[in-house]
């Protein structure tokens, strides 16, 4: 991390957005629009700590390179998306921390990942710079929800030291049955899970968020967990006396829904 920052460190929030598309890391839409105010309110965080969708893995890693590459983890989109290059350094200080934080669990110091588009898609807005270190734990498919929640809990002290932890994927994400006609209007097993999830997130019932499979909807709206977990993550971090702030929402093709949250105070400092 770096070394000309005072000590003290207001709690940081912690944030969900939901990516989609990685056509929105070119274009400006309601969601985007959202994702670019968000830093004019937070304070300036040390460093960034992801957990995207997108680094699926067996076993636990994070990044510890000094310059993350920018992964293309897609095809079929025009050549300007493959173009795009997201610049921040990496952070094997807090890559370290990271991995003595979740003792017992093993976790893997990583030299080959970098940053894949469920991070930089949303980080090409919130911090357009770049000029923040950003460092990516990856989600291992071996877990149940109840134990990526207890080990989403022991990266709290993170949240004092001016790091800020952020999920990146989609509460509900169903490409299969996918429309993609414009407008498309959402299905109804989509909307009922995205509510129910709000509802439970708004009482601070992680227990129930965790056990997502017995939701309204969970078998169409979770077919995967990958990209329902780092909405998780996110939730098992808070504590009662955080409010919950709904960024935005909506839902594309039918079947991904487009909720962001943040939890945690957001009043500026720096």
């Amino acid at each position: 991390m770096t070394q000309d920052t005072a000590p003290f460190a207001p709690k940081m929030p912690v944030v969900f957005l939901g990516h989609g598309s990685p056509m929105n890391t070119l274009e400006h839409n309601r969601y985007t629009e959202v994702w670019r105010t968000l830093s004019q309110h937070w304070p300036r965080p040390k460093a960034i700590l992801m957990i995207s969708a997108h680094w699926y893995t067996r076993g636990t890693a994070v990044t510890a390179m000094q310059h993350p590459k920018t992964i293309h983890d897609f095809g079929g989109f025009p050549q300007a998306l493959f173009d795009f290059r997201y610049p921040a350094r990496g952070d094997a200080e807090l890559a370290t921390q990271v991995a003595n934080l979740l003792e017992p669990t093993p976790v893997t110091l990583d030299q080959g990942w970098g940053l894949d588009h469920g991070a930089w898609s949303v980080l090409a807005h919130v911090y357009p710079e770049a000029d923040v270190p950003i460092v990516q734990l990856s989600i291992d498919a071996t877990l149940t929800p109840d134990q990526h929640v207890q080990l989403a809990r022991r990266l709290a002290p993170l949240r004092e030291q001016g790091i800020l932890i952020m999920g990146s994927g989609n509460v509900v994400h169903n490409l299969g049955v996918m429309n993609w006609q414009a407008g498309a209007p959402a299905y109804p097993w989509a909307l009922t899970f995205n509510h129910e999830v709000k509802r439970l997130l708004h009482v601070h019932d992680v227990n129930a968020l965790a056990n997502y499979h017995a939701l309204s909807g969970a078998a169409l709206s979770v077919p995967t967990a990958e990209h329902y977990l780092p909405f998780l993550y996110i939730a098992a971090l808070m504590t009662e006396d955080d409010p919950i702030l709904e960024l935005v929402d909506g839902v594309e093709g039918g079947s991904i829904t487009m909720l962001s949250v943040q939890i945690g105070e957001s009043e500026r400092v720096n």
